[in-house]
């Protein structure tokens, strides 16, 4: 059986300079489940696994994509979507 690699943290700062978001976001985000992290080490201080970022980043990318694709779909006309009528 081969063991996982270990989960990599970062500090909450460092995910905040990569987000262009404040420190205080980071934690909110963590505190909300939208990225993984907890408070580890004595004295305890927030850490982020570095992967939930990634997939964070992702999920943004997805929503973003989607949001688009629904704008665009909004802005068609019945006639683009379903053809002229004679």
């Amino acid at each position: 059986m081969v063991d996982d690699p270990p989960r990599r943290h970062v500090p909450p700062a460092q995910v905040a300079e990569l987000l262009g978001i404040r420190v205080e976001e980071v934690i909110q985000l963590v505190q909300d489940g939208r990225l993984r992290g907890a408070r580890l080490g004595s004295p305890a201080r927030w850490r982020v696994e570095h992967d939930s970022v990634a997939e964070y980043l992702d999920a943004q990318v997805e929503e973003a994509r989607r949001m688009a694709l629904w704008r665009q779909s909004n802005a068609a006309s019945f006639p683009e979507l379903w053809g002229r009528s004679r």
